[in-house]
This record gives structure tokens, C-alpha cells and sequence, in this order.
């Protein structure tokens, strides 16, 4: 499932032919993805100015002129496709309709929005903008890392006499929203912190150390156009890059990457997910 740098390099990819457009036709195919599609969602969305289109964690949001918001997630499989923009920044002609193209949003500037999800684990809703915080998908999300409110002070006080292994702390997304399993295996390599040592063994420099380490690691991956491990691409059908620098994510067996270290990447299953480390770097 794609992790907040793949939703944040998509955000990105879609802003030049979204942001300031109207979407003059909407098309909609299907009545549901993972859950039903809103009621008369293709005429809440045809007509409208999209104003802003932002993200919260893992999610897609397109603030509109009607003072509702359009929300998009990926689930497992889910790409959204940009095709026909005029000015030359995407493909210019638009590709022939695909089985699992399930919405379809046509820009006045003559770009095509494709949402295309074969295995249909993704979402879309549309909700009042003033309501967000509210919305049973955002209401208890923690802070952004790569905001302002994820410092080092509310990491430490966030983990504070947890029992709960430092790797399930940091997927919690009710402590840090938008992490997953592959950046908090990187994040604790960099900062050399075993994936299964309870956060309240963890002292609290180390904790604290994690934050500028998980920033540089999100960086790092939505710099490089985030991680193509199966279906994700960017907006314009690229592949991710980022999987290329991984230092233990899917490593297994190989050597780890710090210099004079001999020991190889292993693999656990924590709660049902692996995990990679190195168990001679992390402690």
C-alpha cells in the first residue's frame, strides 16, 4: 500500500492540472471501491473549482469551490493517472478507457484525471471541506511528520512508558500519521534502533533523534518519486525510484550497508508484517 511519500509525490504530480481547474465532466463508473461512493458524486464534483489539493497522511484531498472536499485513497493497487494536458507537462493523448478506470475526471484545461484500481482496496468521498477533521478517516490521526507539531518533545512524551515494541509505536498512525512499514524499517536502521525494543526501553535522546531521522528518510523517498514495489506509479505513469537506496527494506540476507559491519539484513514478522534490520547496528 503506498505510504505517505508515494501519496505525497501523486499529490504532487496531479497539483499542476488539478489545482485552479474546474472539473467540467466527471465520470464515474462503478457504485463503490472499498466502500460506496457518495451519493450523486459525479454531480458534486462536475462544475466544481478545485481550490487546493492537499494530503493528511496516506490520504488525497481536493478542496473544491462548493465548500466540499474530495478525498482519494490508493488502497493497494489504486493509480491516479494524468493524461492530455495541453501544455505539454503530461501525455498528450489520452489512452484508451482500461476495465478498472473507475473515475474519471476531465479538467477545463483539457487534462484527464484517471483513477484506475484493479483490485479496488482504494476510496473516494466527498464531505463537507469544514468538516475534515471530523471525517471518520482523519478524525484521529496524530501529527504530519514533516509538520511543525512533530517535534522531538512530542515524540518523547508520545512514547513515553509505552511497553509496545518502537516499530508498532511508529506504525500507529494515531501517534505519527502517514508512516508505514517500509520508512519506519529505514528510519530505525538510520537511527540504529532495534524494531522490537519496547519504546519505553528506548532512552529519550534516542527517541528524540528519530525525528530528524524519519524527516530525512520521508525526504529522501519523495525526492527519488517514492518506492515501486508492485503497482505504485507516479501521476504520470513513472515508477518510484527510491527502492533502489534501501538499506533494509526487503534486504534479507544481504550484507547490511554500514561500513565494517558483517553481519546480514534479517527478517521478522511483526504483527503480521516483516520487518528488516540489522541486528549488529540496531540495539
Amino acid at each position: 500500500m503506498p505510504e505517505l511519500p508515494e501519496v505525497e509525490t501523486v499529490r504532487r504530480g496531479l497539483a499542476p492540472a488539478m489545482e485552479g481547474q474546474v472539473i467540467t465532466r466527471a465520470q464515474v463508473n462503478r457504485p463503490d471501491l472499498r466502500w460506496p461512493f457518495p451519493d450523486n458524486m459525479a454531480d458534486r464534483l462536475s462544475g466544481k473549482r478545485v481550490l487546493r489539493l492537499r494530503r493528511r497522511s496516506k490520504y488525497i484531498l481536493a478542496d473544491l469551490d462548493s465548500a466540499e472536499t474530495l478525498l482519494i485513497h490508493l488502497g493497494m493497487s489504486g493509480r491516479m493517472l494524468v493524461s492530455g494536458d495541453p501544455l505539454g507537462q503530461f501525455v498528450h493523448d489520452h489512452p484508451a478507457p482500461e476495465k478498472h478506470d473507475h473515475v474519471v475526471l476531465d479538467m477545463e484545461n483539457g487534462a484527464r484525471i484517471t483513477f484506475n484500481d484493479p483490485r479496488r482496496f482504494g476510496a473516494m468521498d466527498v464531505f463537507a471541506t469544514d468538516t475534515a477533521d471530523q471525517h471518520p478517516l482523519l478524525a484521529s490521526l496524530g501529527p504530519e511528520p514533516l509538520g511543525n507539531s512533530f517535534d522531538e518533545s512530542y515524540l518523547v512524551t508520545a512514547l513515553s512508558g509505552r511497553n509496545t515494541p518502537m516499530k508498532s509505536a511508529l506504525l500507529d498512525q494515531k501517534t505519527v500519521a502517514g508512516l508505514g512499514n517500509i520508512y519506519v524499517c529505514e528510519a530505525l536502521f538510520r537511527s540504529k534502533i532495534h524494531p522490537t525494543r519496547p519504546a519505553r526501553r528506548v532512552s529519550k535522546n534516542r527517541i528524540a533523534g528519530l525525528v530528524p531521522v524519519i524527516r530525512d528518510v520521508l525526504s529522501d523517498a519523495i525526492e527519488a518519486g517514492g518506492s515501486s514495489l508492485r503497482d505504485f506509479r507516479q501521476a504520470d505513469g513513472e515508477l518510484g525510484y527510491f527502492q533502489h537506496s534501501f538499506d533494509v527494506y526487503g534486504r534479507e540476507g544481504a550484507p547490511c550497508r554500514t561500513p565494517d559491519c558483517t553481519s546480514n539484513i534479517r527478517r521478522i514478522v511483526q504483527s503480521g508484517r516483516s520487518t528488516f534490520y540489522c541486528p549488529t547496528c540496531q540495539r
